[in-house]
């Protein structure tokens, strides 16, 4: 069954596109979405990598400090760094009283179990002693299960959205996973750890997708565009909460409770919000679709007409005769959706990817991963204007383009320059928020009706690939320094020539046959929306 959806926006319209009403509950879903986004990164800092090195015991007074004037004569640095986890082999003849000059050490290294760090910062590398390279594949795995619970909990999620609503979803989920990240920081062992931290973003993953639809199907079609776009943009600011948060207390725990916790409180949603009305409506609870839209009017002072209320109705959908494989009978489509594939493999990476790697730039940790998070903002204003303006494909492809020319540029930048490398580095950001927007809007009008849910879905599938190797570039650094930003320019340069093979779907009629998805690009075949 599905909701006639014209019925529904004229008494849209009749009660106010976006008045008091929508404007309060929206609210409450932005800020939902907005805890959302803070727990979903939360591990970026719960599993940070901290600066520290070897302890000398012979050396290190009661409260040593992290580069005395003897330590290049004590642990081996590089580009004047001291190593981590390897210290000089102390003479026999060294004492207590010994000044550890470069006599008091031989040439020769070995391993040490004892660390003194640079700052007062905590992470789970000290609570479960991750420390050194041949541990640092466990503080990525982190991320990486992270992810993987996400993909997990989107499946189940659609399940359970479709059959007792987006309202038990976004609530419940959000509720469970603080729960279950509270319980992660009284984790006995490491593994124990990543189970909790597994089934927090399992639970956790369907709400940000609920709470999207809860918002925007509330609001007239003159508004859905903007309510999208602010409720993307509170999932930027969930990212600058986490790490302001994390900035504050710079422990892992209390960085838990202080995400964790608000979730919980979403309970109360169940008394405030409502249920979307054309999930109502899609399960036959007319009813209860009326007395929301009845509030809705009641609330923004417009008169509702019980006429209008009685035409909102269902009809059953046609039986589809395309299914998800004659996607592959078509040589077209089928191409098409493995250049999607790709594409959103490569929008998960990069995003992903230059979200985590900016705590590993030369400046402020934390002020780097904020204003990471705050460059996705005016992406995603800019690009409602930029897709109309010049068109899906061109829009998609530039910003691939943008995002690869500026890690090209960022690998020759010298390491000193923090300013520079800092301003660089978020414009790759901005291109790969912007390639991840426009990504979600061309696919959706490369297929047709009835299989443009299955394709999108399996799109977004794919593309948790990326999400899901992203965590691990760090290891790529322990190869080659520059390793994970090559990679970031190769996969962006690539996705962006790819992109110009898409058809231009601007100003096209939404396909509703396979037929019709072929066609698109044909000039025959263009008409206005």
């Amino acid at each position: 069954m599905t909701v006639i959806n014209n019925s529904l926006d004229s008494v849209l319209a009749q009660v106010g596109d976006f008045g008091k009403y929508q404007i309060f509950i929206f609210s409450f879903v932005c800020l939902g979405v907005v805890f959302h986004s803070a727990v979903h990164v939360a591990y970026v800092f719960t599993a940070m990598n901290l600066e520290y090195r070897c302890e000398i015991p012979e050396c290190d007074v009661a409260y040593p400090s992290f580069e005395p004037p003897w330590l290049p004569n004590a642990v081996p640095f590089s580009e004047h760094v001291p190593s981590k986890c390897t210290r000089f082999v102390p003479n026999n003849t060294i004492s207590a009283s010994s000044n550890c000059t470069k006599a008091d050490f031989t040439s020769y290294e070995e391993q040490c179990d004892s660390f003194v760090y640079k700052t007062s910062e905590d992470s789970i590398l000290k609570e479960y002693d991750l420390q050194c390279d041949d541990n640092l594949w466990k503080l990525t795995l982190v991320g990486t299960i992270n992810n993987v619970g996400q993909f997990f909990g989107l499946f189940i999620s659609g399940i359970i959205s479709d059959r007792f609503g987006r309202k038990v979803v976004f609530i419940l989920g959000m509720s469970i996973c603080g729960l279950f990240g509270l319980i992660r920081s009284f984790a006995p062992s490491y593994e124990w750890f990543l189970v909790f931290e597994f089934l927090d973003a399992a639970f956790g993953a369907g709400s940000y997708i609920c709470g999207f639809v809860m918002g925007v199907e509330l609001v007239g079609p003159k508004r859905r565009v903007l309510t999208g776009t602010i409720i993307s943009s509170c999932y930027a600011i969930g990212e600058v909460f986490a790490a302001g948060s994390a900035w504050i207390v710079q422990a892992w725990k209390p960085t838990i409770y202080i995400l964790y916790t608000p979730p919980l409180f979403l309970l109360s949603y169940f008394w405030i919000i409502p249920e979307s009305v054309r999930w109502n409506l899609s399960k036959g609870r007319i009813e209860q679709a009326k007395n929301t839209l009845r509030r809705v009017a009641e609330v923004n002072g417009k008169p509702i007409s019980e006429t209008s209320l009685d035409k909102l109705a269902m009809a059953d959908e046609a039986e589809s005769k395309d299914s998800f494989f004659q996607v592959f009978k078509s040589k077209t489509l089928f191409l098409r959706l493995i250049n999607c594939f790709f594409c959103w493999i490569t929008c998960a990476f990069l995003f992903y990817g230059l979200t985590l790697n900016s705590v590993a730039l030369a400046g402020n940790t934390y002020l780097d991963f904020i204003l990471t998070s705050l460059v996705e903002i005016p992406a995603y204003f800019i690009c409602n204007y930029v897709v109309d303006k010049f068109g899906r494909k061109w829009s998609l492809s530039c910003s691939f383009f943008l995002t690869g020319l500026s890690c090209l540029v960022f690998l020759f930048l010298p390491n000193d320059s923090e300013g520079a490398s800092l301003t660089v580095y978020l414009i790759g950001k901005f291109g790969a928020t912007a390639a991840f927007t426009v990504t979600y809007v061309i696919t959706s009008e490369l297929f047709p009706t009835r299989l443009r849910h299955s394709m999108m879905g399996a799109c977004s599938t794919f593309g948790r690939i990326g999400s899901m190797v992203a965590p691990q570039t760090p290891l790529l650094a322990q190869i080659w320094n520059p390793l994970p930003i090559t990679m970031f320019t190769t996969m962006a340069i690539i996705a962006g020539l790819l992109s110009l093979l898409f058809p231009e779907t601007l100003g096209i009629k939404l396909p509703d046959t396979i037929e019709e998805a072929v066609s698109i690009g044909k000039d025959k075949n263009k008409e206005e929306q």
